[in-house]
């Protein structure tokens, strides 16, 4: 007997059909160190199962006003807890309002499910998808809740082109990167060359990293967070003209997600690969270049966008800085190189390129803001 909607209260369980063999995936926690375990299902794929619910004590009742299972797609944002975007929600009735004597199970199938983005834990937001039961009481209700984790299948892109880029400071360091893809999916092999055209610079060292780059909100309340994925070291010692550097980056055990644009309007995640040149005084060149990620499946799904990636044989620009790699790039309005710009002990920004342009700074001095070395190759 109930009194005051205050009667017996009971245990839920969700139950997935075929859970034993369906395939499970990893999913970050927001604290990013742990891993949470779900059951794996893919667009379009039908979620059924059961639903038990078990009454505490035997031989006493449960009074409701319904049971209800609902299915729902949901993007978290860290900076605002008390607002979740729902942008999936599907509803179905288990019971109608009345009471339980005794235990019972009842059946569910949402068919042919859409899930059109991916579960995505990340620095500020969080994508989920759930299973949600509620048994409605006048009071309080009795609420559980199962994740599930959703993975986006693409095809085989039609148009992959190659990345090929010539980059430097005009007189003092030409460079010409090439990777053999501009799309690679989650468990591929980065490929690619570096030539050197012109060195007057001393090179200690160069690395490439992987740079994953998160977006979230709109307007005012933006943010962008970077994370480095991996970073290798692809080359130690001062480079000669006409020297040749190979890049193998294997992508399969870091992880990875696909690249992500306008997801429910909240947020996009972008990757980046990251060329770092560092000279004997510590100063670091670096320019960036995005490519596209997509988790490849025997399933035949809908092609990835072809828009996101370009190839340009134009000159542009590196740069160095003290600073972390966000500093923004210059931009050349007639495509001719820029200087690099760096940022010594003072955090002063000196444009080295408009000094040596009038003159103010000669390439063979000894300016200590210019490190060059004199060889015939500066007179060809």
């Amino acid at each position: 007997m109930s009194f005051f909607g205050f009667g017996q209260s009971a245990d839920i369980d969700i139950i997935l059909d075929g859970a034993e063999a369906r395939k499970i995936a990893e999913v970050r926690t927001e604290e990013g160190r742990l891993k949470e375990r779900h059951p794996l299902y893919y667009d379009g794929e039908s979620i059924s199962g059961k639903v038990n619910v078990t009454l505490r004590k035997p031989g006493s009742r449960l009074e409701h006003q319904g049971i209800k299972i609902e299915f729902i797609g949901q993007v978290e944002l860290y900076y605002d807890r008390g607002n979740h975007h729902e942008f999936q929600s599907l509803v179905k009735e288990l019971a109608r309002p009345g009471e339980m004597a005794h235990s019972m199970s009842f059946n569910f199938e949402f068919v042919n499910v859409e899930k059109h983005y991916e579960s995505y834990t990340g620095a500020n937001v969080k994508l989920r998808y759930f299973l949600r039961v509620t048994v409605i009481k006048r009071l309080s209700d009795l609420v559980k809740e199962t994740d599930i984790a959703v993975h986006t299948l693409s095809s085989y892109p039609d148009v992959n082109s190659s990345i090929k880029m010539e980059v430097g400071i005009e007189d003092c360091l030409h460079i010409e990167f090439e990777y053999n893809k501009s799309k690679y999916h989650l468990k591929d092999v980065i490929v690619g060359k570096i030539y050197f055209l012109l060195v007057r610079i001393k090179i200690k060292h160069m690395e490439i990293a992987i740079i994953k780059k998160e977006t979230t909100g709109a307007g005012p309340n933006v943010f962008t967070e970077n994370e480095t994925i991996a970073k290798y070291e692809i080359m130690d010692g001062a480079p000669v003209r006409g020297e040749s550097i190979p890049i193998r980056v294997f992508l399969a055990g870091y992880d990875l997600t696909p690249t992500m644009r306008d997801i429910a309007k909240k947020f996009l995640v972008r990757y980046f690969l990251n060329l770092v040149l560092v000279d004997e005084e510590e100063r670091r060149y670096f320019k960036q270049q995005e490519i596209i990620l997509w988790r490849k499946g025997d399933r035949i799904r809908k092609p990835i966008s072809h828009s996101s990636s370009t190839v340009s044989n134009n000159v542009h620009s590196l740069q160095s800085t003290a600073a972390t790699p966000s500093t923004p790039e210059l931009k050349s309005p007639d495509g001719r190189p820029h200087a690099f710009t760096r940022q010594d002990s003072t955090n002063e920004t000196t444009d080295l390129m408009s000094k040596l342009s009038t003159g103010e700074i000669n390439p063979t001095s000894e300016d200590p803001r210019v490190t060059v070395e004199t060889s015939p190759v500066a007179e060809e």
